[in-house]
């Protein structure tokens, strides 16, 4: 008998649908991930402190490649993320980066749409963000990693010291 596996895709929804589609897939029971960064809001009468997804219109499912055809009729659910025309699945190191990025989330930045080469393999080694494998990256003067989510085709910018990196 085949042993069955499961992989982490992504799930592309409706535009600021995100929370909603991320709750009704927990609701019938599958792994889901939403990335959430808190960040204030402000109103021309107030300031609300809210949490956006890190990267918009996608909620990340760990689910069998033959079970991805059931979340289509899901409301919020677009569509799966797909590379060469089959769902792309997203590394279980990309998962394990965003979850440490979002626990330590002062220093993030998120950065779309950017081509940049791929640097060094890196993974920090001390700090808050210790775990995080990217790449090296240099910008005036200060030492930042680039963590790429290549499923999503979206970079995530964080500053560390040197000191905190070593090479892979």
């Amino acid at each position: 008998m085949k042993k069955s596996t499961t992989s982490w895709f992504a799930i592309y929804t409706a535009p600021r649908a995100e929370k909603k589609v991320f709750q009704r897939l927990e609701s019938v029971g599958y792994i889901v991930y939403l990335p959430l960064l808190s960040t204030v809001k402000q109103w021309s009468d107030r300031k609300k402190k809210v949490e956006i997804p890190l990267i918009s219109s996608y909620v990340f499912v760990k689910i069998e490649l033959l079970g991805l055809s059931k979340l289509r009729g899901v409301p919020g659910v677009v569509g799966v993320l797909k590379y060469l025309g089959k769902p792309a699945a997203v590394k279980e190191v990309e998962i394990n980066n965003l979850k440490i990025l979002v626990r330590e989330q002062q220093h993030v930045k998120v950065l779309t749409d950017i081509q940049i080469p791929k640097g060094t393999p890196i993974q920090v080694i001390n700090g808050q963000m210790k775990g995080v494998i990217g790449e090296l990256v240099h910008y005036k003067g200060k030492v930042k990693v680039i963590v790429r989510v290549e499923a999503c085709a979206t970079l995530v910018e964080v500053e560390v010291p040197l000191s905190f990196v070593e090479k892979i």
